[in-house]
């Protein structure tokens, strides 16, 4: 499994992360590393509608870094399966370290 940094940028606002989303899936959770894509993949059960598959993707987040919903939002690809997550408050070093982390959990 590949190093996730390609995925997870800084920026003024917070740190970032591309992802790409799997809604309706019959798991939750992170699937793994896209590295064509350079893109964190994401399986959510919610479906695409009416946002839900963001907010279960926002807690989904939450949980998996430890970190306060109110902290996150998605700052682009609302309607897309490809999306960019902003946490704000939280180190780059920190986020790409417990990422990588729940990656080699999962493979």
């Amino acid at each position: 499994m590949g190093d996730c940094s390609a995925a997870i940028s800084h920026s003024e606002s917070g740190v970032l992360i591309a992802i790409e989303v799997q809604p309706g899936a019959r798991h939750e959770g992170l699937i793994g590393f896209n590295e064509w894509r350079q893109r964190l993949q994401i399986a959510v059960r919610a479906p695409p509608q009416d946002g839900k598959a963001n907010s279960s993707i926002l807690d989904l987040f939450s949980e998996l870094l430890e970190l306060p919903v109110s902290r996150m939002k998605i700052s682009s690809g609302h309607t897309s399966r490809k999306k960019i997550i902003m946490i704000s408050e939280s180190s780059l070093e920190e986020i790409v370290e417990r990422i990588n982390e729940l990656l080699h959990e999962v493979s």
